[in-house]
């Protein structure tokens, strides 16, 4: 029996991987067969119901807190609704000198069931994610004052995806409560929406006008979605299994014991890591919305290649875009255009001019979107860190806009010169790796160890043909990753010019469409990071 309940734990756990053996070649094959074998109106439910059979699998009693948060987000957005109708009702039969009054009557009863019904689902993830990092760092502040007292450190079980189905669940109450989404009368749309199976462990963080009606609506399986679907996930597959994961060791190796290897191994180890984190989350998102195309729905975009970014700004409209505009729709505009930044903003334009004046309100917001992005991603000091770090770096960008141009104009370098291009994308990418550096090591301490020992502990490792053994990497992983890199890269460079490439190939006949699918199936199955000698490495964002 307890061998029975470890196989079911250990595909249990195998399941968060888009790329395993029990999610690609045993659930989703069963979701598709029986979702095309359905009758038209029962294929949602099919959606559906696989949807929680799958969350149930991989978290079991957790899944709860999915249930509550739909329940909560029907029931709130109902509640939005009908204050809203109630109001129109006042409205018709009120004289005209009490019309305002009444606005603000019903706007403030609304705006508290908004404020309850995001407390209820932050609160929740705050007390799940956050509360053991909090004791730790209370209890160490009442051990510097000599307090003999301490909270219990609390370590409650994560349900998995919360951190994306939360932010989901606001943003359409939010809507609601705005009026640019009208309260969805049907609980299963709503439940579709917060828990589709391919999209709720790590992404992309949908609106609801942009998936609930085309996750309802009833389409059967084409052949051409289901081709172009396979290529998206095979391309996803390829990212995470033969770079990504063939990248780990190393990572692994340096990141545990960086003093062992010296500042050239940090570098080669922060950069490294960089490309994983890339191609372990776009493959997934390739796999989610590949995934979505099999089905006939269209999820958004998560990345737009990054790392052809020209400032860290731009950076972060092209990395985990849904993460990044829903800090934009819901905190950062809500901050910088309240009343009271506002009247800050005016203030500011009478003091420092037109230019800067805006900045001192954007920067207030600017500020709560990284501390927020920062603790979004984990419960630690070195997550904060990361966040801070590219707050300072955009807002610096920001204050020295004008002088870079004042500097370009007299130097009579052109802003569109190629060379200064290449220039700013290099800065770009070497300020996000040291970025990254923050964000893997263990702890903030660990970080700004490894970084400093970039200067102080500089030097290179012998380079014998065996030099890379210790990291179970050796001169052939490497020479497959950096060609499997540069088809990527090739192919990166041609979509940023507006070749795609996935409709270019849609356009050829059937046999070099499937000549492409077994291509990268061959290098999937020959160069893959699997079998002896591989841990299988679980998705990286899952674990947020």
């Amino acid at each position: 029996m307890e061998l029975f309940a470890e196989i079911i734990q250990d595909s249990a756990v195998k399941l968060t991987s888009f790329f395993s053996f029990e999610y690609l070649v045993i659930f989703l094959p069963v979701v598709i067969i029986l979702y095309a074998l359905s009758p038209g109106k029962a294929k949602k439910y099919i959606l559906l119901l696989f949807s929680y059979v799958f969350y149930v699998i991989v978290n079991g009693g957790l899944t709860l807190f999915l249930l509550f948060s739909t329940v909560c987000v029907f029931a709130f957005s109902k509640l939005l609704e009908s204050i809203k109708s109630k109001r129109a009702e006042a409205l018709k039969s009120c004289e005209k000198d009490k019309k305002k009054e009444i606005k603000a009557e019903y706007q403030k009863r609304m705006r508290s069931v908004l404020v309850f019904a995001i407390i209820i689902h932050i609160g929740i993830l705050v007390v799940l994610k956050y509360s053991g990092f909090f004791a730790y760092n209370i209890n160490s502040i009442l051990s510097l004052c000599k307090i003999e007292f301490s909270f219990i450190i609390p370590d409650f079980a994560l349900p998995l995806g919360i951190s994306f189905f939360s932010l989901q669940a606001v943003s359409y109450l939010t809507d609601v409560y705005r009026g640019t989404e009208k309260a969805d009368s049907n609980f299963f749309r709503v439940a579709l929406f917060l828990g589709f199976f391919p999209q709720i462990i790590e992404g992309p963080i949908c609106r609801y006008s942009q998936t609930a009606q085309q996750l309802w609506d009833v389409k059967q399986i084409e052949f051409e979605n289901l081709t172009k679907g396979l290529q998206r996930v095979l391309y996803g597959m390829m990212k995470k299994v033969v770079i990504a994961d063939r990248l780990n060791p190393f990572i692994q190796s340096v990141f545990s014991d960086h003093k062992e290897y010296g500042g050239i191994m940090v570098i080669a180890a922060a950069v490294f890591y960089s490309v994983q984190l890339y191609m372990d989350f776009s493959g997934a998102m390739d796999a989610v919305c590949g995934i979505g195309q099999i089905f006939g729905v269209v999820m958004p975009e998560n990345f737009k290649r990054p790392f052809f970014s020209k400032s860290i700004s731009e950076f972060w409209t092209r990395w985990h875009i849904s993460l990044g505009t829903w800090f934009k729709d819901y905190i950062f505009y809500p901050v910088s255009m309240s009343k009271r930044m506002k009247t800050v903003t005016s203030a500011a334009r009478k003091k420092i001019g037109s230019y800067y004046g805006p900045l001192v309100a954007g920067s207030i917001a600017l500020f709560c979107v990284w501390l927020n992005n920062g603790l979004w991603h984990g419960s630690a000091w070195s997550y904060i860190f990361f966040g801070m770090y590219h707050f300072a770096l955009i807002l610096l960008g920001n204050i020295t806009a004008p002088l870079s141009k004042k500097v370009l104009h007299k130097l009579r370098i052109s802003s569109e010169n190629k060379v200064y291009l290449l220039f700013r994308i290099a800065r770009t990418c070497g300020l996000v790796v040291i970025g990254e550096l923050f964000f893997r090591a263990d702890g903030l301490k660990k970080g700004l160890s490894m970084f400093f020992s970039i200067f102080t502990d500089f030097r290179l490792p012998e380079m014998t043909d065996g030099f890379l053994g210790d990291f179970r990497l050796s001169f052939f992983d490497l020479g497959i990753v950096f060609v499997v890199l540069a088809v990527i890269l090739v192919i990166s460079i041609l979509n940023e010019k507006g070749y795609i490439i996935r409709d270019l190939l849609q356009e050829k006949n059937v046999v070099v469409r499937w000549t492409a699918i077994i291509a990268m199936i061959v290098v999937i199955i020959v160069f893959g990071a699997y079998g002896d000698g591989y841990v299988p490495v679980d998705p990286i964002y899952a674990n947020f």
